[in-house]
């Protein structure tokens, strides 16, 4: 149990989607349902990254998901060094925080995508 009651917390997700292209899912959940918000994203089969974060904005916790096989781990540690100053993750997180919306989803973007590998002339 937390110091100062139940837990509230914003659960993010960073999604595969397409090799250059990654999603943010973002839920604030609180108590039991917070663990169980936890659980089901960790696990899920595109989960490249989860990160619990406070009403603060601060992360409690992070991890790799199921979905770490889809990219290169050059990007996952990209990925790892952004979770603080991504702009679309900062969005999420305060729409979240604000109470607007207990969930929420958005395109990542951000110029760390994985650099598509091109067909030279010679290779046709």
């Amino acid at each position: 149990m937390w110091p100062f009651g139940s837990k509230d917390w914003n659960i993010v997700g960073i999604m595969f989607e397409k090799p250059d292209s990654y999603s943010i899912n973002a839920n604030r959940a609180k108590g039991k349902l917070a663990d169980s918000v936890k659980t089901r994203v960790r696990i899920h089969d595109r989960t490249i990254l989860w990160v619990i974060y406070n009403q603060k904005g601060s992360i409690i916790e992070s991890g790799q998901g199921n979905g770490i096989h889809h990219v290169p781990q050059d990007t996952v540690k990209q990925l790892q060094k952004i979770l603080h100053t991504n702009v679309s993750i900062r969005e999420i997180l305060k729409m979240l925080e604000s109470g607007q919306t207990p969930k929420a989803a958005k395109k990542l973007i951000w110029s760390g995508y994985p650099k598509k590998k091109t067909v030279q002339d010679s290779d046709i």
